[in-house]
């Protein structure tokens, strides 16, 4: 039987010898630097050497992490909400944004019914989109000369909402012996034909077109976090040329790219990859209560031996990770060309604590079975180790760091200074304190209002019919009815 974890907050860390402390009670390498560095002295201020993209120099080492917008139009278009938030993006003082936000190459792809769709009838939207980011960063900032924007192409496999917030139209790479039942695949007809593929990946390239026409400087072809791409990294079970061996479980990659090119497209290309992951994890039951879900434990996996069903994950022990392959695919990345790689892991919808620590979980979560420190070292580590066999040719992004909160700044100096990655990503945090890490650098000081405090109801809104946004922090949000609504959504049932 599980016990809840016990962890010391982040807040209560008054001093960097307090943050340093904990980190060594939990027996993690998560080294900070002492204090936060200002003006060119940061190493988080440094230009990128060595990459260009879109012949752009990317004029620092932070990024805006893509997000799944909820706020979207019915036909995935824009609203003054998606608006605000993409000003916001390019108010943050970050010179790469990695994909802004989700967006499918298809209607049927979508994660919800408001989600961008990155299709012909909305090309003036997302124009107007990335307008706004550049507009409000030169403002800010001078210049966009050094900012470098991309748009996130995904289609949402096993978890797609096309059509209503509240039921899933799942389209899935193969048969999964545990998460077939949580998400709602019965049939082999809800498995994608070779055909059915092929046809997908000229949607890919026919959206990276479009994101080439409105001006995005290079498209993020999504590999992450259970989505349909990041499924067939995993799918060794299936037959046929996008199944089994790691050529054919990449081929899809390796099309897209080729079609891209092919159509005489010059836009640059990235990748955001879930470079491991974990069996699916579930509240104990035991330890739950309606409305309140108990530390999570692993889904049991004891008859998918050896465990086929996922990227990064040790066949033999599926509950820790295997970078074999993540090694591997930076190989071909690089390769095929690909600028940027933004390094994640797992998935939110089955086992958040590995890719995104939290100190609350959202609604239809669990709570954390590890200090989420753990979550942030074990991504770092990851990333680190995976730094040191990528080509230098390939830039890599870090994520996992808003949980670091004051201490986000002293971390991500440490690790981008001593080359454990090239570049820190920020996700959640960016949504209550877009500018945080440019007042790092300016000011050596943050707002403490404004830092993202993992509540999860970025995650617990959306994921109960409403829009997206940091309803504890945003005035923006607390005053809307919205906020009222997710109020009564988080209530236990009486």
């Amino acid at each position: 039987m599980s016990e809840p974890v016990k962890f010391v907050r982040i807040p209560s860390l008054k001093t960097v010898a307090d943050f340093r402390n904990h980190v060594a009670s939990l027996n993690l390498d998560l080294p900070c630097e002492d204090s936060i560095a200002v003006g060119a002295a940061s190493p988080l201020a440094q230009a990128v050497q060595g990459v260009t993209v879109n012949g752009k120099r990317i004029g620092n080492r932070y990024v805006v992490q893509p997000m799944e917008g909820w706020d979207g139009t019915t036909t995935g278009g824009i609203t003054d909400e998606v608006l605000r938030r993409w000003r916001r993006f390019g108010e943050s003082g970050a010179k790469l944004i990695f994909g802004g936000e989700a967006m499918a190459v298809r209607p049927d792809g979508r994660a919800n019914p408001n989600q961008l769709v990155l299709v012909e009838q909305n090309k003036t939207d997302l124009a107007r989109l990335r307008e706004t980011l550049v507009r409000a960063h030169q403002e800010r900032y001078g210049t966009a000369e050094d900012l470098v924007i991309g748009f996130q192409l995904t289609h949402s496999g096993r978890f797609c909402k096309p059509s209503d917030k509240f039921h899933m139209e799942p389209r899935v790479a193969y048969r999964h012996p545990i998460l077939d039942r949580k998400f709602g695949v019965s049939s082999d007809s809800q498995v994608w034909t070779d055909d059915e593929i092929d046809r997908l990946i000229e949607d890919y390239v026919q959206a990276a077109q479009l994101a080439w026409d409105i001006g995005a400087d290079f498209v993020d072809i999504k590999h992450c976090h259970g989505y349909l791409l990041h499924e067939f990294l995993g799918a060794f079970t299936r037959s046929g040329k996008y199944g089994g061996s790691f050529e054919n479980r990449t081929r899809i990659l390796r099309n897209i790219v080729a079609g891209i090119r092919a159509s005489g497209n010059p836009i640059d290309l990235g990748v955001r990859l879930s470079a491991f992951d974990t069996v699916p994890f579930k509240p104990d039951p035991e330890k739950s209560s309606p409305g309140k879900p108990g530390p999570g434990i692993p889904e049991d996996f004891s008859h998918c031996f050896p465990y086929r069903y996922g990227f990064g994950v040790s066949p033999h022990d599926p509950v820790n990770l295997d970078l074999t392959e993540a090694h591997e695919f930076l190989q071909l990345c690089s390769r095929l060309g690909v600028k940027v790689v933004n390094l994640s892991a797992g998935s939110p919808y089955y086992n958040p604590h590995v890719q995104r620590p939290a100190a609350y979980p959202p609604s239809d979560g669990y709570q954390p079975p590890e200090d989420p420190l753990v979550g942030v070292a074990r991504q770092i580590q990851a990333a680190r180790e995976l730094r040191t066999k990528a080509p230098e040719n390939l830039l890599l992004v870090g994520t996992a760091y808003s949980y670091l909160q004051e201490y986000l700044p002293h971390v991500s100096q440490y690790v981008v200074r001593h080359g454990w990655i090239d570049l820190v990503g920020i996700g959640r945090a960016v949504l209550s304190y877009p500018t945080m890490l440019a007042d790092a650098i300016s000011k050596g000081t943050l707002a403490p209002r404004l830092i993202c405090r993992t509540f999860s109801d970025c995650t617990t809104g959306p994921r109960n019919g409403l829009i997206s946004g940091c309803y504890p922090l945003d005035s923006y949000y607390t005053s809307k009815p919205e906020y009222a609504q997710l109020k009564t959504a988080k209530k236990p049932p009486q």
